[in-house]
């Protein structure tokens, strides 16, 4: 595997030669840290890991923490869901705004080159109706499909947008990259728009995934059934609502969007994560007339009931009726759109003096 590296001899074998710092900067916490941090060593030495792992695509393949560089043992897996490049799980997308940072911050060409070849990677995905697939090159299965699961697609179009505009940190994009960049932006939001499911005549939010040629809701995993999503479609709102001079089909899409999360909020039910008799973990949903206000992960086409449905695919309308390995490894109730409702929407009609 080719490998170019951020940082000058003296930097690594200094780092070397120190160790590991006792507050060293995890992967999840990257994109986290103050501007000055991106231009130390610490910051060129995790560059100098993520560009080991990025793909000849141009991508980065997901759940790896790559603070370190790729072992002996991720050199020899070759399952697509281990190597393959994903913008799924903030893959490909955490990369490049870190190495972003990183090159501005040190000048570092490797670093840049490497951005380059990323958001060459992004728009090579982008399908003709304007959304993304979780997985490029396309592999077949629920992975072909229109992707707003964990934030991708919203992922993708942030850095596009940051792109084609060359504000910091991407002001190393080129011209011609910049078009080609904003006007993938423009066709994404159309895709979102049109994907909004209506229902008796109003629009409500979206699926996690929607089919790439019909644009209906779509199974994804067997617990991920053609519903309404109270927790992705949150992050599609926030999407829109970060939209610059929003046009009146965004506005429409986010008052939609806005009033169905009021409508469907659950009360008097909380999450108790008790053990169960056997002493082991567990969760369940009881009744609560103190509990905050969740909503569901997943929302009946039509009807709005929340539903629940375990690895068995069959769905049901009580919680606690799923197995236990479902119950607890997944989230299927949250509070995902709170923080929306109670201050961001009401700051962006503020902001967009909306009457």
């Amino acid at each position: 595997m080719h490998r170019v590296f951020c940082l000058s001899l003296a930097a690594v074998l200094l780092l070397l030669a120190t160790g590991p710092a006792s507050a060293a900067v995890t992967w999840r916490e990257v994109l986290r840290q103050p501007s000055e941090w991106y231009g130390s060593v610490e910051a060129g030495a995790i560059a100098t890991s993520v560009l080991q792992y990025q793909t000849k695509e141009g991508g980065w393949p997901k759940n790896h923490d790559m603070t370190a560089p790729p072992d002996a043992e991720f050199l020899a897996e070759t399952k697509y869901d281990h190597r393959a490049a994903t913008i799924d799980n903030d893959a490909t997308s955490t990369e490049l705004q870190f190495l972003a940072r990183v090159a501005t911050a040190q000048h570092s060409a490797p670093c840049r080159e490497a951005v380059i070849r990323g958001i060459d990677y992004l728009l090579a995905s982008q399908y003709e109706n304007g959304s993304w697939p979780q997985y490029f090159p396309l592999i077949p299965g629920y992975y072909t499909h229109i992707t707003y699961n964990d934030n991708a697609m919203a992922n993708v179009l942030v850095i596009l947008r940051g792109a084609g505009a060359g504000i910091a940190p991407w002001q190393f994009v080129d011209a011609d990259r910049r078009t080609k960049a904003t006007d993938a932006v423009r066709r994404g939001i159309a895709c979102i728009l049109r994907t909004q499911v209506r229902q008796h005549g109003q629009l409500t939010v979206w699926c996690a995934q929607h089919d790439e040629k019909t644009f209906a809701p779509a199974w994804a995993r067997n617990f991920e059934p053609p519903s309404l999503s109270g927790d992705e479609s949150v992050g599609v709102v926030r999407f829109l609502m970060s939209i610059e001079h929003p046009s009146p089909e965004v506005v429409a899409a986010v008052e939609g969007a806005i009033g169905w999360f009021q409508k469907v909020g659950i009360h008097g039910l909380r999450i108790d994560n008790s053990p169960g008799a056997d002493g082991k973990k567990d969760r369940h949903a009881v009744p609560d007339p103190t509990a905050p206000v969740i909503w569901a992960r997943f929302y009946e086409l039509g009807t709005d009931r929340p539903i629940y449905i375990g690895r068995d695919r069959i769905i049901r309308y009580d919680f606690n009726t799923i197995e236990r390995e479902r119950r607890t490894g997944y989230g299927y109730l949250g509070p995902w759109p709170v923080r929306l409702l109670a201050q961001e929407y009401p700051q962006w009609r503020k902001i967009n003096q909306l009457p």
